[in-house]
Formats: C-alpha cells, sequence, structure tokens
C-alpha cells in the first residue's frame, strides 16, 4: 500500500514539494528535549496498525483521503501521554484527524477536480503501517532521524 500511497502523491504532489515519502502524520512538532522519550517510544517493538483509507476530501489548495485506524489513535495517544501536554504545539493538541495528503500548494479549481475524478468509483482500501518514522525539520529540507518498521503478524 505503501507503493500506491507514493505513486499517488508523485503524480498529485507539485514535484518542488514533495520532499518527504508519503505519510500519515501523529505529530507535526514533538518537542526536541523529549527526544529520550520519543525514540523510546519508537523503538518499542509493536506489531503494524491497521489502516483503513477512505474517500478523499478536499484540504482547499489539495485533496488527502480519510485514513481510520483506532489502533494509531491508541498509539499516538500513549506518545502523547508521556510529554507533558504545554510542550505541544496548539496544532497537536487539537483533536487528530488522520489523513494521506496526496496533493498540496495547487489551486483550489486544481484540487477541485482532482477530488472530483479521484471519487468517483472510489473503494476503501485496507492495510497495514509500515514503520515509524520520525524527521527533522531543517528550514527547507527534511532529515529522517529515525525509521522504526512494525512487526507483521499472521
Amino acid at each position: 500500500m505503501q507503493d500506491w500511497a507514493q505513486t499517488m502523491r508523485s503524480r498529485h504532489f507539485p514535484a518542488e514539494r514533495n520532499v518527504v515519502p508519503a505519510h500519515i502524520t501523529l505529530f507535526h512538532a514533538l518537542p526536541a528535549d523529549n527526544l529520550d522519550v520519543i525514540c523510546s517510544f519508537l523503538t518499542s517493538p509493536r506489531r503494524a496498525p491497521f489502516v483503513r483509507i477512505e474517500a478523499p476530501f478536499l484540504l482547499g489548495r489539495g485533496v488527502a483521503y480519510r485514513v481510520v485506524s483506532p489502533e494509531m489513535q491508541e498509539m499516538r495517544a500513549t506518545l502523547a501521554a508521556r510529554i507533558s501536554q504545554e510542550r505541544f504545539t496548539a496544532q497537536d493538541r487539537a483533536p487528530w484527524r488522520p489523513h494521506l495528503t496526496i496533493q498540496n500548494k495547487v489551486s483550489p479549481q486544481q484540487a477541485r477536480e482532482l477530488l472530483e475524478s479521484l471519487s468517483r468509483g472510489h473503494k476503501d482500501r485496507q492495510t497495514s503501517a509500515a514503520a515509524l518514522r520520525l524527521w527533522r525539520y531543517l528550514g527547507g529540507p527534511w532529515e529522517l532521524l529515525s525509521r522504526s518498521p512494525f512487526t507483521y503478524t499472521d
């Protein structure tokens, strides 16, 4: 499913802005002074959470797919409980609305056209998440700090 998501993002995201792989954001800005807590959480083995990718929706200047995953919701809540809430940005204190962005920073008209196209014949997809990644924003480029794959069980 990562290949599908990345293909969609590569096809529709402006190339000059497509600098990180297709992803579902758990947090936008984790506090750097909690890096030990964050890394400990990331490296703890855990089963891959199930994810349901639902209908696309308009972001205004882009399009994303709604994502439903109670397991990812629980994972996010577990990490959030280990970090003082006042350390989070307002964006990360707000209710979490998971989504998979496949287009952003385009004209509203382009976004509406893509939404219309993707909505025709849409069918929800079930998959499992592949890994947790921790990125650091460097004022333009991003640096991958860690990638922690999930374990898979049959």
